[in-house]
């Protein structure tokens, strides 16, 4: 990482004060970064520092993540972060923008670029598209109530679980390092520094909130993510890890559902090839965008 890096603003969506990093040069073409769940603004650095000169580029904390307010029910919905994404874009006063996007942030992303064709000139969405069909097959195989009940307990749970404590940030960066191998070790201290505050004691907690580990039981129904994903008109690239949990929507057959996407897979990668790959997810995004 060189220079001096992105300043931090906030914006205000549903009451909730939220935060983004701008890495400046406004009259260029806007980039909007948006990252995945129990993640944080600043793993866009490699890819905001590498984009910044020909582009205005900005990344937002979701709601619950970095340095951005939680909810207070710890109830977070997939269309609540969609809002918050339109929010962001609206009060920018910039667009059509560009899209870059992981995970989590990229089924919010795709879903805004359904709502909202015209305001999104090209989308990057990094395994967002969610359970595979298969994976939700097998949740719904058990019955409703079932899934329910189990939902309460679990939030009934959480309610009385404070975030983990790390007695040193050195303890935090060895969290990072075992969940995901491919990481290296400049990586893994960059996004450890930015994802933990320090608590008053003098330990290390996560930024995310730990409600974030326990979603709905369902989302919207499958016809009507289906519809959105079918009115995106921009050119769409949806980017894969070989050796990642996330199912191939070329391999599952949700490729269907897209007018004009590209799905690429990336060798030695897992779920976040954007930093397992980093050289060659660059020359792609270089390539699409």
């Amino acid at each position: 990482m060189n220079g001096t890096g992105p300043t931090n603003q906030t914006f205000i969506s549903q009451r909730l004060r939220l935060n983004y990093v701008d890495w400046g040069n406004r009259g260029k073409p806007p980039l909007v970064l948006v990252h995945g769940g129990r993640d944080h603004a600043r793993s866009w650095d490699w890819t905001a520092e590498a984009l910044c000169a020909d582009w205005h580029v900005v990344a937002m904390d979701h709601r619950g993540h970095g340095d951005s307010d939680w909810v207070s029910d710890g109830n977070y919905q997939a269309n609540d972060m969609v809002y918050d994404l339109a929010q962001f874009i609206h009060q920018l006063d910039v667009g059509p923008v560009t899209i870059v996007s992981h995970s989590m942030g990229g089924n919010v992303a795709l879903r805004y670029a359904g709502v909202f064709p015209d305001m999104v000139r090209k989308i990057v969405a990094i395994e967002g598209l969610g359970p595979s069909p298969a994976r939700q097959e097998e949740m719904r195989a058990r019955p409703y109530p079932e899934r329910f009940a189990e939902w309460i307990g679990k939030k009934r749970a959480a309610s009385g679980r404070i975030p983990r404590k790390y007695a040193s940030i050195e303890d935090a960066f060895a969290r990072m390092i075992e969940e995901n191998s491919y990481l290296t070790e400049e990586q893994a201290r960059h996004l450890t520094i930015h994802g933990v505050n320090r608590n008053e004691d003098g330990t290390f907690s996560w930024k995310f909130d730990p409600h974030l580990n326990i979603w709905g039981v369902e989302d919207i129904a499958d016809e009507f993510l289906q519809q959105t994903w079918d009115a995106i008109t921009c050119p769409t690239l949806l980017l894969y890890g070989a050796d990642s949990w996330a199912s191939n929507p070329e391999k599952d057959g949700r490729i269907k559902y897209f007018n004009n996407a590209k799905v690429i897979e990336f060798e030695k990668a897992g779920h976040w090839l954007h930093h397992d790959q980093f050289d060659r997810f660059m020359q792609t995004l270089r390539d699409f965008l």
